[in-house]
């Protein structure tokens, strides 16, 4: 897609967000979704993200076992910030030993963004080739899986990130990001338990994420693109395939029994087969099945 249809898309993904959550029709249908049917997206995106994570080490073989083997060593303690060493840490030696290419033109100065308006046709396009793909994605992903989890990691404080708001802000951020050329975005359960994993606890992680993204797009422009680039793929695999173990895990599948544990098995297989939105679709009838009795397993 080109920048008109990209910037049309993000407006439109993000109005539909708006209105389902300001409606409350995204929280009615959460609340009338069984809790197998969140397990079973749970347990399938966390899956596929570890899969992808082993997947993209593979590129990078042996670096990448020793770069999760260290990982692993310094997750036992606690207060160290895992994800960060990692990065920075990968970074110096990707750039030292050529795994990674130098940042070759690092600049300060105030690098503002383009505003992109798209015409009619870019707007049609962008619906037909991300919007309409992305909805139910978004919908299990960035919204009910995400609010699971919220209220598994955080029990006594997760109020307020229920279905309603995570529709309302993942709105409001495509609303906003797409004029200055920003891509489709949103919530996602990997992200909140990838946060967990590795140390955070409160909101100031995503606000100090936020910032610094903010001042290297700003302040080094495409640079702040460069500099990112020298962290290895391998260090970035190893973050994803923990957070998909973790996530996984969080989806508690032992507490299920019989015809409950057979869809939340279920669910995850076509999730990873698949993807989550097929996964969803598959999951609620035979949910609705098995609750009403009209299905034994």
């Amino acid at each position: 897609m080109d920048p008109g249809s990209v910037a049309g898309a993000g407006l439109v993904i993000g109005a539909f967000f708006l209105v389902v959550g300001a409606s409350g029709l995204v929280g009615r249908l959460a609340r009338a979704l069984p809790p197998t049917v969140a397990a079973g997206l749970q347990l399938g995106l966390g899956l596929s993200l570890a899969m992808l994570g082993i997947h993209l080490v593979e590129v990078q073989i042996w670096f990448g076992i020793v770069v999760c083997a260290l990982m692993l060593v310094l997750m036992r303690f606690p207060r160290v910030p895992v994800a960060l060493v990692a990065v920075i840490a990968g970074g110096v030696f990707g750039v030292v030993t050529g795994i990674t290419p130098p940042p070759s033109h690092l600049a300060l100065g105030l690098h503002l963004p383009h505003l992109v308006w798209p015409i009619w046709e870019q707007v049609w396009n962008g619906v037909e080739r991300a919007v309409l793909p992305q909805i139910p994605l978004t919908l299990t992903n960035a919204i009910i899986v995400t609010a699971a989890v919220s209220r598994q990691l955080f029990p006594d404080s997760s109020s307020r990130v229920n279905e309603r708001n995570l529709s309302l802000t993942t709105g409001l951020a495509n609303l906003m990001a797409a004029p200055f050329g920003g891509y489709l975005m949103c919530h996602g359960a990997g992200g909140i338990s990838g946060h967990f994993r590795f140390g955070a606890r409160t909101a100031t992680a995503p606000v100090l994420i936020g910032l610094i993204f903010l001042s290297l797009g700003l302040l080094l422009g495409q640079g702040g693109y460069e500099l990112l680039r020298t962290i290895p793929s391998a260090v970035l695999d190893g973050l994803l395939l923990f957070s998909g173990i973790d996530l996984a895990l969080s989806s508690k599948p032992s507490s299920y029994q019989g015809a409950e544990l057979f869809l939340v098995v279920l669910m995850a297989a076509v999730g990873v087969a698949v993807n989550p939105a097929a996964a969803f679709a598959i999951g609620v009838p035979i949910a609705y099945g098995i609750r009403h009795g009209w299905l034994k397993v």
